[in-house]
């Protein structure tokens, strides 16, 4: 039989073709007679337009069409897009058109795309198209949004409120009246973006004869992209088909469904052309959805043991000029802040603010390393005060495995109610501080400050609601080949989906794991699909291959005992073949069968027999999965300079049972890497008049290869009960807890000088200047 493939470490089948330069992204498609288009892209924070005028542009050789907002079908010329994900408590529902008509709201929003016959010719096009614009005042804090008198995002606004929310249970208020302590932390988190390598990209190509629109498009969710062209189109879901090829990475801005997405097809239909677009990084940077800024003013009362008894507080979030995705980031931050400790109270006052920048969507965490960052500076605080280890304050509050499942008190962003299913947060605790060699940090910062050096430890713990629904499909059909198709909705963005589902299928149906043939991301494959996001693939998808793969066996057994005269449980399937169990082990190839299962012209199938060896599962889980875990780092920060080099990394990590431990281990330790640059590195600027500052690399940092180090990781398996593999997600939890825990060993290594950090990014000249009020250069002076 062949070898088991679940639990494997199973090299990515993606990775050969990438490696050596075969793989075959959107830009790589070229089609016959493809035009090429640039888009005409406010430069205000906000202004009204007062009129176009493309005459020059397109008079320039080259140029096919300048196409501004009546230009567009029906609906989408008059109608906003889509919201994705709408909530009650939204009460500016406010979505962009696709192409802007009387007002901008954000440097970089699309007003006019210029095609041409190649992509020069219409970005010098694109900068001869003249718009009249009347500028108008920009709010780009959203602290100074709030205030009276503060300019409006919107000019059909009165307010740059977004939405107000509570989040909360127990009896906060009595809690922090009869604490023994109380501690409160200002916070503030920055906007950043998910800087995949790949930027956006979109091709669509019309088919006059067949009436099929073909779209390939760098997206994380294809079936949802299909969706919504179909809506702002007017077409039928059947005469569009979106493909998403290789993807170089997504990290969640890639999940959301842009103007841009809309307006190729649209032009592509107008011309009967194919038409293509490739977003350049510093439109990615302008235009691609963020996530953050955020400020949170929180508070923890403890009880004179140490015992956390209630957290309360505010936070307001920054959505930026629209709401493309809702309200999900602060509502997923203000659901996470409890984390895996026993809170018997709280409340959390959520305001989102309208800026004229760019919307914020789920970036890698969506919501959660915000609310991991307060809730875990508000532990370290409590540690301090209380003159504890932050270990064992931590030990003191975690919700206990016999604790599971674990109702939080409150609902979840899929409209369930807050139940962790599952997890070991104190073995999880152990583990990491195990790794690191914790016990005995202190004597090697003793040694290490003897010899002039700044080292420090800090740790932080999260859970994450993974594998939401509402479901993923999968396909599994065996062909006249005897080879293994497998179809899915769900996506790859480097996360290796095409290796994990294959490895499920080959188990599940008893097939080897080379002859399966994926196919994923494509809409004409399977009819149904969402696409990658919340860390959902392993669950969703990975459960729907089981089914289907479970089922397809159990259609083979059944062949198989009729072909070969023996009863079905006296079947086994191993590596393509239908063998009988006893007697002279007679069998039947997987291609035998499939061809036995097509039936014969004319003729009846037997009683019982279905067409084909093939099955189609759709799993939707009853709630989320919550994997959770715990991050410990060591640094070391040189004070003259305000540097931090990172020196260990420990990660111990719950996604329940591991598909691919290989997979999961680049899992973490990419999402460390992402965390790092939201603790150190990655800040999206803007000035007073919502003009972005840092759109290129040389301004936004982002980690380089000596900036991360290689990750100790442990697996701590706590199976979920809530779907049959028993997984949970992996994709977000090596950035979720890092910040938190690299800004408390900043703030450990420096802690005899008394600084204090609740922020991020923690640029060098931040450190420097809080050494400074704290009379630091004057001491090391002394000891110097």
């Amino acid at each position: 039989m062949g070898a088991q493939q679940f639990g494997a470490r199973v090299a990515r089948v993606e990775d050969p073709a990438l490696l050596s330069g075969r793989g075959r992204f959107v830009d790589d498609v070229k089609l016959p007679g493809m035009l090429h288009a640039c888009f005409v892209r406010s430069p205000h924070g906000h202004a009204r337009i007062r009129g176009i005028d493309a005459a020059a542009a397109k008079a320039l050789p080259g140029v096919h069409a300048v196409f501004t907002a009546d230009d567009m079908p029906a609906p989408m010329a008059a109608e906003r897009m889509p919201m994705l994900v709408p909530n009650p408590a939204i009460s500016a529902a406010l979505t962009q058109h696709c192409l802007a008509r009387e007002e901008v709201c954000y440097v970089g929003q699309t007003v006019a795309v210029v095609i041409a016959d190649s992509r020069h010719i219409a970005e010098d096009a694109a900068a001869l198209v003249d718009v009249d614009y009347d500028p108008l005042k920009a709010v780009s804090d959203c602290r100074e949004a709030l205030k009276d008198g503060s300019p409006r995002a919107h000019l059909a606004l009165d307010t740059n409120i977004a939405s107000k929310f509570r989040m909360a249970y127990g009896d906060v208020d009595a809690a922090f009246a009869s604490a023994a302590h109380v501690f409160s932390e200002d916070i503030w988190q920055h906007r950043g973006g998910g800087m995949a390598m790949e930027a956006r990209a979109v091709i669509a190509q019309p088919d006059p004869l067949s009436g099929l629109l073909t779209v390939w498009s760098a997206t994380q969710t294809p079936h949802i992209g299909r969706r919504m062209m179909a809506d702002l189109l007017d077409r039928s879901l059947e005469s569009i088909r979106v493909i998403a090829p290789d993807v170089g990475g997504g990290f969640g801005p890639k999940a959301i469904f842009y103007a841009e997405e809309a307006v190729i097809p649209a032009a592509a239909l107008k011309l009967n052309r194919p038409v293509k677009w490739t977003e350049d990084r510093r439109e990615h940077f302008m235009c691609a959805t963020q996530e953050r800024d955020q400020y949170w003013n929180v508070s923890i009362a403890l009880d004179a043991y140490g015992k956390i008894v209630g957290v309360r507080g505010t936070l307001l979030h920054d959505t930026g000029a629209f709401v493309p995705w809702g309200i999900i980031m602060p509502y997923i931050a203000a659901a996470t802040m409890p984390g895996p400790y026993v809170i018997p109270n709280y409340a959390l006052d959520v305001t989102v603010a309208l800026t004229n920048k760019v919307a914020t969507t789920p970036v890698r965490g969506a919501g959660r390393p915000q609310a991991v960052f307060a809730m875990e500076r508000l532990m370290d605080r409590a540690a301090q005060e209380l003159e504890l280890d932050p270990t064992e304050i931590r030990r003191r509050n975690f919700i206990q495995p016999e604790q599971m499942p674990y109702s939080v008190g409150l609902t979840f962003r899929d409209g369930k109610p807050l139940v962790y299913d599952s997890g070991d947060y104190p073995k999880a605790q152990s583990e990491a501080l195990r790794l690191i060699d914790h016990a005995a940090f202190r004597r090697r910062q003793s040694k290490a400050r003897t010899e002039g050096r700044f080292i420090g430890i800090g740790l932080a713990n999260y859970v994450e609601g993974t594998g939401l629904g509402p479901y993923e499909g999968v396909t599994v059909r065996i062909l006249p080949n005897g080879k293994v198709a497998v179809a899915t909705g769900a996506t790859n963005q480097g996360q290796g989906t095409r290796t994990t589902l294959a490895q499920v299928v080959a188990d599940r149906l008893g097939c080897r794991f080379d002859d399966i043939v994926m196919t994923i991301g494509d809409t004409a494959a399977i009819s149904q699909g969402i696409g990658a996001f919340a860390s959902r693939q392993a669950v969703n998808a990975g459960s729907s291959a089981a089914l289907a793969g479970a089922e397809v066996r159990t259609q083979v057994v059944k062949l198989a005992a009729q072909v070969l005269g023996v009863p079905a449980d006296d079947i086994d399937v191993e590596d393509g073949m239908a063998v009988a169990r006893h007697g002279n082990r007679q069998s039947v190839s997987f291609r035998d069968l499939a061809r036995l299962a097509q039936g014969m012209p004319g003729f009846s199938l037997a009683p019982g027999q279905t067409p084909g060896l093939e099955h189609t599962a759709y799993f939707a889980p009853p709630q989320a999965a919550y994997c959770s875990g715990t991050h410990v780092v060591e640094v070391e920060v040189d004070p003259m300079i305000g540097s931090v080099q990172i020196i260990d990394y420990a990660v111990a990590h719950d996604s329940g049972k591991i598909i691919n431990p290989l997979i999961v281990d680049g899992q973490i330790q990419g999402g460390v890497a992402h965390g790092i640059g939201n603790a150190l590195l990655e800040w999206m600027r803007y000035d007073e008049n919502a003009q972005p500052l840092t759109t290129t690399f040389a301004d936004y940092l982002i980690p380089m290869a000596t900036d991360v180090p290689t990750c100790k990781i442990a697996h701590v398996e706590s199976p979920s009960p809530l779907n049959p593999l028993g997984v949970k997600g992996a994709g977000e939890g090596g950035t979720i807890p890092a910040a938190a825990a690299i800004v408390a060993a900043v703030e450990d290594a420096l802690a005899e000088f008394g600084v204090h950090f609740a922020e991020c990014p923690l640029m060098p000249d931040r450190i420097v200047e809080a050494l400074r009020r704290a009379g630091a250069y004057e001491k090391l002076g002394e000891v110097a």
